[in-house]
Order: structure tokens, then sequence, then C-alpha cells
């Protein structure tokens, strides 16, 4: 989500030369994104396709499921009879509570949207010039609310076959897919719990799909590049634009 605060995106765009859509959202995991996916391709279409990868959001319902039914995403997701229709698909096949489907058919958190004449903003944004101080307790608390305890050891893999769905509708569309996992502090990426066979499974996706992966977890260890635990600030998203991301935008587009 940082790549498109403030006019970052317009940035990245004139430097490229590209027109760049940023679909992230807070906190959402591969079901929710495959279902945005879905209804950005039942009217446009995008040549490439730049995935980042957060493993947290592979582990949780509350990353996917439950993000169906989030007031804050319902406000910001426009009326449309594809998109309800949608809904209840997954509702019925996905395990999303038919109440997001309610929600969103009745306008209801539109309706009671407190801060309809606010600026539509990730209260992130407003740090976005911030230099994180290092608390090893922040790191603590925020690693324990990403990864508590799994409900289940295959519940990952849950997500995954998820995942797989999306790249494979993503490429069924003409895309070319790149995976990448974004900068992460040094305290914070040591504190991350390893998971060999996530990795593992997430390896064999890409060579059995061909897709394009750049693991940049290490890349900006220093935490002046992060306005908190685990987010670019300015500073950093300007770094790992120019040393990385520009190189990875440009690279599919100069092979056509």
């Amino acid at each position: 989500m940082p790549l498109d605060f403030d006019d970052f995106n317009a940035l990245m765009e004139r430097e490229t030369g590209l027109s760049i859509l940023n679909l992230a959202s807070t906190g959402s995991g591969p079901l929710y994104n495959r279902f945005v996916l879905e209804n950005f391709l039942r009217r446009h279409r995008a040549r490439h396709l730049l995935y980042v990868v957060d493993s947290f959001t592979f582990r949780s319902a509350e990353w996917n499921e439950d993000r169906f039914s989030d007031a804050k995403l319902l406000r910001r997701t426009p009326f449309k009879w594809t998109i309800a229709r949608g809904l209840f698909h997954y509702s019925r096949r996905e395990g999303v509570t038919v109440l997001a489907v309610l929600d969103y058919v009745t306008g209801f958190s539109k309706i009671n949207n407190r801060e309809r004449f606010q600026r539509d903003q990730w209260e992130g944004e407003a740090q976005f010039e911030r230099v994180f101080r290092p608390s090893s307790l922040l790191v603590k608390k925020r690693i324990e609310y990403l990864y508590p305890p799994l409900a289940s050891a295959d519940q990952p893999f849950r997500y995954l076959a998820k995942f797989a769905d999306l790249v494979a509708l993503a490429q069924q569309n003409g895309m070319d897919v790149t995976l990448i996992e974004m900068p992460l502090p040094a305290e914070f990426r040591a504190a991350v719990p390893p998971d060999r066979e996530f990795s593992d499974a997430i390896a064999l996706l890409v060579s059995d799909r061909g897709l394009a992966f750049r693991d940049l977890a290490g890349a900006l260890p220093d935490s002046r590049y992060y306005f908190d635990t685990d987010h670019l600030n300015r500073t950093g998203v300007t770094e790992f634009f120019e040393q990385y991301l520009k190189a990875i935008l440009l690279s599919p587009a100069a092979s056509q």
C-alpha cells in the first residue's frame, strides 16, 4: 500500500512510462485478492501483475474470508450487481459469511459511514514521512498479532491453493506474473517465524507456473526506511523504487 501513498504512484508512472493501478487493500489475503482480480478483469485488461507475497496473509481467515465483511472495505466497494453476485457465490462456495452479502446489497456500511466526508486513505498514509524509532516491544507485539499459532497446520496451504487460482486466472487473461517480497527492517525480519514448508510450496508454484520471483525482504534492513515496524516510509519507498522496483517494472515491458 505505501507504493500508492501521496503522489508516489504517479511518480512511478512518470519514471517508467507505464500505467500502474494499485489494487492493494489493508490486510487482505489471497482469497480476497482473487475476488478483486476477478472483478477487475470483467471490464479491464493488464499486461502484468506484480503481487506482494506477505506470508502472514496465508495463515488465517482474518485476512481472507473475514475481509469480505469488513465495514471499511465494504464502504469503499462500488455497488455493482456483478460484485453482488460474486459475493453471493463466495458465500456459498468459499465460506464467506452471508452477512457480508446482506451488508453489501443493503448498503448498511455505506449508509452508516461516519467518515464519508473524509479523505479515503489508510491511517498509515499520515505517517508516510515518519521515521520509526526501533522498539523490540512493538516488534514483538506486531509479530504476535500477525503470526499467532496456527489453528491448523494445513491452513496456509488452503490459501496457497486460492493463490494458485489467482495466478492461473491472471495467466489465462494474458498477464505476466511477478512475485516479490517487500523489504523489512532487520529486527522485524529476524522475528518472523520460519516456515520452510510454505517457502518450498511457493517455490514449487513459481517453478510450475513459470513465474518471476524476487525475495527483497533483506534489501533495506535499516529502520530509517520505515514509518512503523514493517512498512516503508517515503525515503524507503523511494530507495526501494530506485534500486529495485523500477527495474522489475520495466523488465517485462522491455522484452516486448
